[in-house]
């Protein structure tokens, strides 16, 4: 089955909401067909924060620095269920344009998935500095990426088509405002880390539509 995700690397529900996908796919001997699609949470963001989340945050969204504290350790725990260690204490933000530059040539070669995770626990648990070049190129040789072809990338404008068509059709044709995003077998849409129990339904919504669209096409 084709599953679209819109999501962000610096985004912990988006890691949470992978999670929950693969977990509930494999209950279901599903094989998920991922394809990933750029959505820039902050694409004014620098490479990188000089104050912590925790700060920076808490100004952004007018809450205090008490109130932004509890809400990330809230976070942190709803990660720990689904086996992620967000070490949000620790997390360096930054402009993700460039990663999602390095996922979409992943991608292109048949290591999304592989790219996605290693960024998500770069982030989430390492603590690593997305935005920075070195931490870039260390991630891709993680998953088995040319060396050479990431420095083309990064040293053009490679892929940057690729992120902008994707925050396009997502403002402008799906009305996407937040993510996770999913879109299942290019029909039923998605929004959120939503619990296992909703995953199931939508997954088999898609399977029951899929076969009565077989069962009507015999038919005929």
């Amino acid at each position: 089955m084709r599953v679209d995700i819109w999501s962000d690397v610096v985004c912990p529900f988006c890691y949470i909401g992978k999670k929950r996908l693969e977990r509930v796919a494999q209950a279901m001997n599903f094989e998920l067909d991922v394809h990933w699609h750029s959505f820039q949470l902050d694409a004014d963001a620098p490479a990188s924060h000089d104050t912590s989340n925790t700060v920076r945050l808490a100004h952004k969204y007018g809450r205090s620095i008490e109130d932004m504290t509890q809400m990330q350790e809230n976070i942190a725990q709803i990660a720990q269920t689904e086996g992620i260690d967000f070490q949000w204490q620790q997390a360096k933000s930054g402009n993700s344009f460039n990663a999602h530059r390095i996922i979409h040539l992943a991608q292109s070669k048949g290591l999304g998935n592989q790219a996605k995770e290693a960024f998500f626990y770069a982030y989430m648990t390492e603590g690593l500095a997305i935005g920075e070049r070195e931490v870039l190129d260390e991630i891709a040789s993680r998953i088995g990426l040319d060396h050479g072809e990431v420095e083309d990338v990064l040293n053009s404008d490679g892929f940057k088509e690729f992120v902008e068509y994707d925050e396009k059709l997502a403002r402008e044709k799906l009305n996407i405002s937040a993510v996770p995003f999913f879109v299942f077998d290019q029909r039923v849409a998605l929004a959120g880390a939503q619990p296992d129990e909703v995953f199931k339904e939508v997954l088999q919504k898609v399977l029951d539509s899929e076969q009565n669209a077989s069962d009507e096409a015999d038919t005929e």
